[in-house]
């Protein structure tokens, strides 16, 4: 994992965000996660990608589970999820986690093709 702030989202040209923290020109999907107060991610098992992740924490703390191990994560962390690292967000009782994840790739977005 590597960690960030928002300060470093902003990339050299207007493409996309996050530039240069992961490999791929566009977002290709992603979203906005709003989690129950005390909340685990993927709570039914193993939870592995073949891409890059990136988590931005908008509110809240909590820990990342990172390969069995907990990191602290806070509102203002930008967090890069290795592939073939396994991950979990573990959500604060009193301080639950609203994050933003997206995966990039040299395409876009179904949504986003031409259609002719």
């Amino acid at each position: 994992m590597r960690r960030y702030n928002m300060a470093d989202l902003a990339g050299k040209n207007v493409e996309r965000i996050g530039e240069g923290l992961v490999p791929g020109t566009f977002i290709h999907h992603g979203g906005l996660s709003f989690h129950p107060v005390g909340f685990r991610t993927h709570a039914e098992g193993e939870h592995i990608h073949e891409t890059h992740e990136v988590f931005v924490i908008l509110q809240g703390r909590g820990q990342l589970e990172l390969n069995g191990a907990a990191e602290p994560v806070q509102a203002g962390d930008v967090l890069v999820i290795e592939p073939g690292d396994e991950h979990h967000l573990v959500g604060d009782p009193a301080h639950p986690i609203i994050n933003l994840w997206f995966h990039c790739s040299d395409e876009r977005h179904p949504a986003q093709m031409s259609t002719e």
